[in-house]
């Protein structure tokens, strides 16, 4: 497991970036905005931007925040409105997950009233670590056992809506043999990431806002 570090660089628009420097390269399965997909990578960026972040190129923004940095090699880059410094962990057996939690505006994923939006950055993203080597398609599996996992935690919590528009997910492993082959809520790495993903998400839609900040419910803390 490789625990992240909060960094400032000095790149208009940006706030605070949670980095992952990986010491050998994982793979990853991830819906970031820039170095998503099915890859391998040296680091993980989840950049923090302001609430009226303009629209952006998202991939000249990312390759600013690595260049500073001093990121070298391939990386997958996240960016949320929510304060990382806000950021959950948590861990179950040997599976460690951090979050930014922030919910502004709630959405069902299907309702048929919502009109299509152009992108933003997204107020949940969730990056999981998993210890053992994964078959693509129980990464894939374990994807969307975490966000089952994050949508009980917010329906737990009275929010309405199975998550922003804009929430993204990393799943990533080391490469090795012998890998697992479920990633499911009832298979043993899955039920270990879906108990870690739902505790990192509850405990930040109960933490308490800084003044200005939101609510679990979008409304001002």
């Amino acid at each position: 497991m490789v625990i992240p570090t909060l960094e400032r660089p000095e790149v208009p628009d940006t706030r605070h970036v949670i980095l992952w420097r990986f010491p050998e390269r994982v793979a990853i399965l991830s819906s970031a905005p820039v170095g998503g997909g099915l890859s391998i990578v040296d680091w993980i960026c989840n950049v923090g931007v302001t609430s009226l972040y303009p629209d952006p190129d998202v991939d000249h923004h990312a390759h600013q925040v690595a260049n500073v940095l001093g990121l070298d090699g391939i990386g997958a880059t996240f960016f949320t409105a929510a304060d990382v410094r806000l950021a959950r962990h948590a861990t179950v057996e040997g599976v460690n997950v951090n979050a930014t939690v922030g919910v502004t505006r709630p959405t069902w994923a299907a309702d048929a009233d919502d009109a299509w939006a152009p992108w933003s950055p997204g107020t949940i993203n969730v990056v999981v670590q998993v210890p053992v080597p994964l078959t693509p398609a129980a990464a894939v599996n374990a994807a969307m056992t975490a966000t089952e996992a994050k949508v009980q935690a917010l329906v737990e919590a009275g929010v309405p809506g199975t998550g922003t528009a804009t929430d993204a997910v990393a799943i990533c492993w080391p490469t090795g043999p012998d890998p697992a082959p479920y990633g499911g809520p009832r298979s043993p790495w899955g039920a270990r990431l879906a108990r870690a993903v739902h505790d990192a998400v509850a405990d930040g839609l109960s933490e308490p806002r800084p003044e200005g900040a939101t609510g679990p419910r979008g409304e001002p803390a």
